[in-house]
């Protein structure tokens, strides 16, 4: 089962920042960006920063316990997205209780929502992707 690991960002190309309580992640390689729910957002949270997957089984929602296979499930995802990945020598961190209250608060059940719709704008990055020759700016190429 996926919820017992340890998990960190994946990459340096993977931003994210909280907005009111919900993260929003944005991969800048591909220009997508993803939403979650309150209790997503909580669960990115802890994750992100090394929370062990197995310790928020059980943990109370507003509309009731987190199980296993939700988590493993939302786990998943992140992975597939390339959000996340496993770290084999990880250190362990609990779960700070204030995360454990915002959880408590959380009314919708666990949710990735995917956005594409800026992902031209995105990955044309004016700032750093300046060459000479071309002007500004320069269009990533796809790999």
């Amino acid at each position: 089962m996926r919820q017992s690991g340890i998990y960190a960002i994946a990459s340096k190309d993977i931003v994210f920042e909280s907005f009111d309580g919900e993260a929003v992640v944005l991969d800048l390689t591909t220009g997508k960006y993803f939403g979650f729910s309150d209790s997503g957002s909580r669960l990115w949270d802890a994750l992100s920063s090394g929370v062990p997957a197995s310790e928020l089984v059980g943990a109370t929602t507003g509309i009731g316990a987190l199980d296993a296979a939700a988590i493993d499930g939302f786990v998943s995802q992140l992975l597939e997205f390339g959000l996340l990945a496993a770290v084999s020598d990880g250190v362990a961190r609990p779960a700070p209780s204030e995360l454990l209250a915002q959880l408590a608060a959380a009314r919708e059940p666990l949710k990735v929502d995917i956005h594409d719709d800026l992902a031209d704008l995105i990955v044309v990055d004016p700032i750093h992707e300046v060459e000479e020759p071309l002007g500004w700016p320069a269009v990533k190429q796809a790999n």
